[in-house]
């Protein structure tokens, strides 16, 4: 193999089998694949040891992807059941699976993530960091930091949440630009008092040469994280949040210089009628690199029902430039997510991400939805529960209420508008 990472084959002319699988999967050209792999515009995260990966694309042109966060934390430490979660993700066609665990010996549960699953697996590696050595945050070191993404790295991970964007430059403009909620990144809300403890510079920042040379060996794809993402209405699109969004840009290019594949996280909260100017801000100060977001959350009082917040946003912000969705679950603010509740936030979010999709125009989009309404037309409900984004859902509700006549259902019974009308075409009479 005579290329490092992904966008290293793609600016030689090589078409890799990664490539050449997810150009099949995309009903997309080899070619024109390659190409926008090798301009930064689509990055397809896979490390070179994670053998069990079915590869996917994510970036222009291709359909919206989802990520699914899971992982143990001190107070439901249980690994069998966040593999279950795994389990039911892969089944639910989630694109990515992001790990967040945060206490403990946490590689386990990694190793035996990178084993079983197609999907492309995340971290973030300063979750870990405390748990891995065993330290109080203030005193592991700069260099330190990067040991931990050595290791990941390793264990197969395809994708690394980096928050590199937050330097002392940010937390400056913090400083004299006061928020409502602060910082409400986990790992942004780290190293921001790492770096206020010990009177240093982000270590993720200071050494982000040494960093890239980390990513490239494993191809590892960075995806920047947005530290400073708004937690709020009130902070989006604030001077905190511009100013990491204009390091990230600068830090996207210098990745680039190395054949480093690059995302960029983004907002957050945030009020509808700001998200599709935040796209394209997002696309043009970070040159294009494909935009990974949370949300946007639309506003800020549904707790229980954040899924929803969450899946308006983000079909919107989809439509207009995003090509990730994080999915957001009932429980987000409240609790670590049920395997029930996660089921409910990849529907929410392959919803948004399909109507994205439709609105993009991305190939094979619109012909599902075709093909669901011509089933409707011809009250075929075998053929329906087949198409349905959720099979097992919609079956249950048919089978709980069945109709008199089995052409029909139980809100209209003989009175169905599809049922009359078929009956008069073929000339008969509907009632």
């Amino acid at each position: 193999m005579n290329y490092a990472t992904q966008m290293e084959a793609a600016r030689k002319g090589i078409i890799t089998k990664e490539m050449e699988a997810v150009a099949y999967k995309e009903q997309v050209s080899p070619d024109v694949l390659r190409e926008l792999i090798g301009q930064g515009r689509v990055v397809i995260p896979a490390n070179k040891n994670h053998t069990s990966l079915d590869p996917c694309g994510i970036g222009q042109g291709l359909k919206t992807k989802i990520n699914v966060n899971l992982g143990v934390s001190k107070d439901c430490c249980d690994i069998e059941a966040e593999l279950e979660k795994v389990r039911w993700a892969i089944k639910l066609q989630a694109d990515a699976i992001m790990d967040l665990s945060c206490y403990g010996k946490t590689g386990e549960f990694r190793r035996r993530l990178v084993e079983i699953s197609p999907a492309a697996i995340g971290t973030v590696p300063i979750y870990d960091a405390v748990g891995f050595y065993e330290r109080e945050l203030k005193n592991i070191s700069a260099r330190e930091f990067l040991g931990v993404v050595e290791k990941h790295a390793r264990d197969g991970v395809d994708f690394m949440t980096i928050h590199a964007g937050v330097n002392r430059e940010a937390v400056a403009r913090l400083k004299k630009n006061p928020r409502l909620t602060n910082i409400v990144s986990r790992g942004g809300s780290l190293l921001f008092a790492w770096m206020a403890m010990n009177d240093q510079e982000n270590p993720f920042y200071e050494f982000y040469d040494d960093l890239l040379d980390l990513c490239r060996h494993y191809d590892v794809t960075i995806s920047l994280g947005d530290a400073c993402r708004p937690g709020s209405l009130r902070d989006a699109v604030d001077a905190l949040q511009i100013q990491e969004l204009i390091n990230m840009g600068e830090l996207t290019r210098r990745a680039w210089e190395r054949d480093v594949q690059v995302m960029i996280e983004g907002p957050g909260h945030m009020a509808l009628n700001e998200i599709v100017t935040n796209m394209l801000l997002e696309k043009k100060l970070c040159h294009g690199a494909p935009f990974y977001v949370l949300g946007p959350l639309v506003t800020d009082i549904a707790p229980g029902y954040d899924h929803i917040t969450s899946a308006i946003g983000g079909a919107l912000a989809a439509a207009h430039g995003a090509d990730f969705l994080c999915y957001v679950t009932p429980a987000e603010h409240l609790r670590l997510p049920t395997l029930d509740d996660m089921k409910e936030g990849i529907i929410a979010s392959r919803i948004a991400a399909h109507a994205a999709d439709i609105a993009k125009g991305v190939p094979g989009a619109r012909k599902w939805d075709d093909e669901m309404s011509d089933a409707r037309r011809r009250l075929d409900w075998t053929r329906m529960f087949e198409l349905a984004l959720d099979p097992e859902k919609a079956r249950l509700y048919r089978s709980e209420s069945m109709p008199e006549n089995h052409d029909s259902c139980t809100m209209c019974g003989k009175m169905c508008a599809v049922r009359t009308m078929n009956k008069i075409m073929a000339g008969e009479n509907p009632l």
